[in-house]
């Protein structure tokens, strides 16, 4: 096993420069993908390290499931681990899952919570209309209510509808054109699922620290593929703008924020507000724009492969000891 096993679990640290340079170079829709991608693999590799390592540190507790031959001085000379090392990971591994799982409870009750709010009655007024977007049919909620706020609530996991949720407190603040760019921003999270690659670098960053910087991109990668869509929807960059400095000034935290809020202005807003009085990214992938891009893609690039084949060369090496000892 030797040292593979400890790289996937630094690794991630090679992605950190295209964190911040992907936002700059590189379409937001492209770098929400990229992100998403190699974060997910960078903490899958990193749990699966722990795992191992795990599996090193239950060798020496009463009544482990390891065979017996586990024991055999042949066996323990192969792992050049110190039996703490393993024990250490078992603690950090119980504290993964469990974030991993409280965050996916957090996720799950927030969601219920807001369509029961939804759905009671006298809860919302002028819910019905629909909106159809890339052939499917969105609703859209108006609540009654004095508190600027607007976000997105997805559908079931079963393609359930999804509703855009507006106060009636915010639609009194912006003007027509502004509105439509609300409905199309929040429209723009519904159709591209933005909720899922929020959730996936969420339980990345809990599977590994060092992937927090991901999960801050990704947020603000997301906020910005939603304005994207909603001016070429509006057709009208200033326009969006507008509303995005608007609902800054006026909004408050929604009673249940839905997976990317308009109103919560997710990401920083003087850097969306520019981007959008810019000229649009350009949508290309590949080749990147910028030199110090292409340099830092290729480092996570080298990061996640290298993370993918020190797990596999880790698991495969574990495996076979084990086999050995069982033959013991």
């Amino acid at each position: 096993m030797g040292i593979f096993v400890y790289l996937p679990l630094v690794l991630p640290l090679t992605a950190l420069p295209v964190a911040r340079l992907a936002a700059h170079h590189l379409h937001p829709r492209s770098a929400t993908r990229l992100l998403a991608v190699a974060g997910t693999t960078l903490a899958l590799c990193s749990t699966l390290c722990l795992a191992l390592l795990m599996v090193i540190g239950t060798a020496q507790l009463p009544g482990n499931p390891l065979p017996d031959g586990w024991s055999d001085p042949q066996v323990r000379a192969a792992l050049p681990y110190e039996d703490r090392t393993g024990l250490v990971a078992i603690g950090v591994l119980a504290a993964v899952v469990a974030a991993c799982a409280t965050t996916l409870v957090r996720h799950v009750r927030t969601r219920a919570a807001a369509a029961r709010a939804l759905n009671t009655p006298g809860a919302s007024g002028g819910s019905g209309t629909s909106w159809s977007t890339a052939g499917r049919g969105f609703e859209v909620s108006v609540v009654e209510s004095p508190t600027p706020y607007a976000y997105a609530l997805p559908g079931g996991p079963r393609g359930g509808t999804g509703r855009v949720v507006v106060s009636s407190g915010l639609l009194g603040c912006l003007e027509p054109v502004e509105q439509q760019a609300l409905f199309a921003h929040e429209r723009a999270h519904l159709a591209g699922r933005h909720h899922r690659y929020l959730l996936l670098t969420q339980l990345s960053a809990r599977a590994n620290p060092f992937l927090v910087p991901l999960r801050t991109a990704v947020a603000y990668s997301i906020e910005r593929w939603a304005d994207e869509e909603a001016a070429r929807a509006v057709g009208s960059r200033r326009a969006v703008a507008r509303a995005v400095g608007k609902a800054a000034l006026v909004s408050a935290r929604a009673p249940y924020g839905g997976p990317a809020a308009f109103a919560g202005a997710a990401g920083p807003v003087p850097r969306r507000v520019a981007a959008l009085l810019d000229s649009a990214p350009a949508s290309r992938f590949w080749p990147p724009s910028s030199a110090h891009l292409l340099l830092a893609a290729l480092t996570a690039l080298v990061g996640t492969t290298v993370s993918a084949l020190s797990s596999v060369n880790a698991t495969v090496a574990l495996v076979r000891i084990l086999h050995a000892a069982n033959s013991l």
